[in-house]
């Protein structure tokens, strides 16, 4: 059966898959049923070779031409939120306080499109691995993938990505070169000073002045112009201090912030920044400090020559396509790829009225499924270099 011949019945079967795992959504690491429907239904497309666990309850479907050429990976998200769905429709989520907002059950439907592609058709030459990531939500997902002893046998020559974007018209393919994402990261800091009677603060270690001035040096270290290429944004997101005990001066505190730029030398500095001043604080305040930063997410960072392949897949698809002038200010885990190999995330509308990512109301548009399926494939079929009639 013909790549071309499978559309009429591809669209209702994806639509059921999608909907299927919007009902039964999971949390980032917590996806074994996800990837067990996946399993089922990669199975029966009959690829080469088929890696299950990888980097958690990751899928990788490897599709061999037998021929020498490139190696090309497609990845899709498989996680959920921890936010309660509000819409209505017959696939609501099932679980309670856990949801598929952000669209990752859309984008392994449409990744599995490409499966059912590739089972009909194979490329000529070369290799196409379909990657199911977990954990992309707690930017930990592409890390754990990249570091599965499994994953060292795929070796991509290009690596590719979509993500759904609420606000541009359906199906309309977003692209640009250079940073597409931010690089993303939290910082959390806990300081230990010494308590002591309201009335006499003299004799304590109050960390209150210190959390004051890192909220202040937030501000200062931000430059939220993201026309600039030196934007960057602190952003405070938690902050206590202390306990509600009136007579009691405060002896400890804690303070969290997201840190966001777009690239990874400006996330360095204010990194570098951040931990320096805060180092000063405490030696001055005579306070102990212990740091961590969690949730890190590399910035997608698009090699020019991908993004063309992209726009030229898209208008052999029909498919209108648009330069985004900047980046998005959110982090997408995939930017670690993005940063050892060759390749680049790219978006494709939603639609101009739906609801945004992580909104309650949100649910993928099941309408660009087979469009977004389609022009993977045919990216792949780009990158191995060998044109499909079956696609014309």
């Amino acid at each position: 059966m013909s790549a071309e011949s499978l559309s009429s019945d591809l669209q209702q079967s994806l639509t059921l898959l999608r909907r299927q795992l919007h009902a039964a959504p999971e949390l980032s690491g917590c996806e074994q049923h996800t990837a067990a429907t996946l399993l089922a239904e990669l199975q029966a497309c009959s690829p080469d070779r088929l890696f299950t666990g990888v980097g958690g309850h990751g899928l990788i479907a490897l599709f061999d031409s037998g021929r020498p050429g490139p190696t090309v990976l497609l990845r899709a998200d498989m996680d959920a939120l921890p936010i309660s769905e509000s819409g209505s429709q017959a696939h609501c989520s099932r679980h309670p306080g856990v949801a598929h907002l952000c669209g990752h059950d859309g984008h392994s439907a449409a990744l599995m499109g490409v499966a059912k592609l590739l089972s009909a058709a194979r490329t000529a030459s070369g290799q196409v691995a379909l990657l199911f990531q977990p954990a992309e939500e707690t930017g930990s997902g592409a890390r754990a993938v990249l570091d599965d002893p499994a994953f060292a046998a795929i070796r991509p020559d290009r690596v590719f990505a979509f993500h759904n974007l609420p606000g541009y018209p359906l199906g309309q393919v977003v692209v640009r070169a250079g940073s597409f994402t931010a690089a993303v990261q939290s910082l959390i800091i806990e300081l230990e000073g010494c308590p002591t009677h309201a009335a006499e603060p003299e004799h304590g270690r109050n960390p209150a002045q210190a959390i004051a001035e890192l909220l202040q040096l937030a501000q200062a270290l931000s430059c939220n112009h993201p026309e600039r290429p030196d934007f960057a944004l602190v952003t405070p997101v938690y902050a206590h201090l202390g306990e509600r005990a009136y007579g009691t001066a405060a002896g400890e505190g804690e303070v969290h912030f997201t840190l966001r730029s777009w690239t990874q030398q400006t996330m360095s500095e204010l990194e570098s920044r951040l931990l320096s001043q805060l180092a000063a604080i405490c030696e001055r305040d005579g306070l102990k400090a212990r740091h961590r930063w969690i949730e890190a997410f590399a910035a997608c960072d698009n090699q020019a020559d991908a993004v063309a392949l992209i726009s030229k897949a898209a208008a052999e698809e029909g498919m209108s396509c648009v330069t985004r002038p900047m980046p998005f200010k959110w982090g997408e885990d995939f930017g670690l790829f993005t940063q050892r190999f060759p390749g680049a995330l790219f978006g494709i509308g939603a639609g101009e009225t739906q609801p945004a990512l992580h909104n309650s109301d949100y649910d993928f548009p099941d309408a660009i499924l087979l469009p977004a399926a389609r022009l993977l494939y045919r990216l792949a079929r780009s990158v191995t270099d060998t044109p499909n009639p079956n696609m014309d």
